[in-house]
């Protein structure tokens, strides 16, 4: 019996309790409400603010915030569907399955366009207002749109390629490995998801070891930039997590195959939902700017944004 018919059957013998399935749906949807909240909250903020549309750092950052919006948005629903119709149309899934992958690739790509920004900045100031123009930020977004796209897009052409047409008429349990099945999907995903590793650990390692040395001699507030940086390889390397979540997944179905399905939502809140809440608190409420031009939005919509923002500071 191979890895997925073995997924299924136990996801099949070890469904949860009425109990305890609701539990973990309001789990999910409190989480994802919350964070949707405060995202919608920063984009109308950058929307509202010349300051923030002409400088590259917060256009990444405000693309970063909506690409995380659409991923967790339809990762939920797909979290609901599991539970509530457990399996659709396959070519429904599809486009469920083609969404979340387009935005989860985006995010690490995104951290490392933003961590490169933020290099040049600290390290190289005299040249950043040259290199990093508003016109290159929005090149830069299509790129990493356009290697996620690259990415994942293969997956529906083999599909197409290598299934009958009844099987886009079936219903699934609603993921990856159940609809793109084919070893070459497979191998290509491992293909992809160590260059993408490989590629963001790069970038990750010689942007802000270089900014943690230009930090540690820098006068002035060098410990905020400090655990400023801290926080931000912490999400990158929540985001890695996305990469290697099949072989973490195949580990814990064979340690734990009772308790498989609690470990896809452990499994889910680390990899899907963690990243997406340390991401507003980092490049949003922790940004002296931000957080100014924050509470007055707050302000002008009648809300007390000191019981807001301390919640997250």
């Amino acid at each position: 019996m191979n890895v997925s018919s073995a997924n299924v059957t136990v996801v099949v013998h070890y469904r949860d309790s009425f109990l305890k399935a609701v539990t973990k749906n309001v789990i999910v949807v409190a989480l994802g409400i919350s964070i949707n909240y405060i995202n919608v909250n920063l984009i109308h903020t950058f929307r509202r603010h010349q300051v923030f549309n002409m400088n590259p750092r917060y256009i990444l950052f405000i693309h970063l915030v909506v690409n995380d919006m659409i991923q967790m948005t339809v990762t939920i629903i797909l979290f609901l569907i599991s539970y509530i119709l457990y399996r659709i149309n396959v070519s429904l899934c599809c486009v469920f399955i083609l969404f979340a992958h387009f935005t989860t690739e985006n995010t690490p790509l995104n951290l490392a366009c933003m961590a490169v920004e933020c290099y040049i900045a600290i390290c190289i100031p005299l040249r950043h207002g040259q290199l990093c123009t508003v016109k290159r930020t929005h090149i830069v977004i299509g790129l990493i749109w356009a290697m996620s796209v690259l990415s994942v897009l293969p997956d529906l052409f083999i599909i197409l390629a290598t299934e009958p047409l009844q099987f886009f008429h079936s219903r699934v349990f609603c993921r990856r490995d159940y609809v793109f099945r084919s070893s070459y999907s497979l191998r290509k995903r491992d293909a992809s998801h160590i260059l993408f590793l490989v590629v963001v650990w790069l970038v990750l390692f010689c942007a802000y070891f270089r900014i943690l040395f230009a930090a540690k001699a820098a006068d002035g507030d060098a410990k905020k930039a400090r655990n400023t940086i801290l926080l931000h390889g912490f999400q990158l390397l929540l985001c890695m997590l996305t990469y290697i979540a099949p072989a973490l997944k195949k580990a814990l179905f064979e340690r734990f195959p009772k308790q498989y399905s609690h470990s896809l939502f452990v499994c889910y809140i680390i990899i899907q939902i963690l990243p997406r809440f340390v991401s507003p608190i980092v490049y949003g409420l922790r940004d002296q700017t931000f957080r100014r031009y924050l509470k007055r939005y707050l302000l002008s919509r009648g809300i007390n944004p000191q019981t807001t923002l301390k919640v997250y500071t």
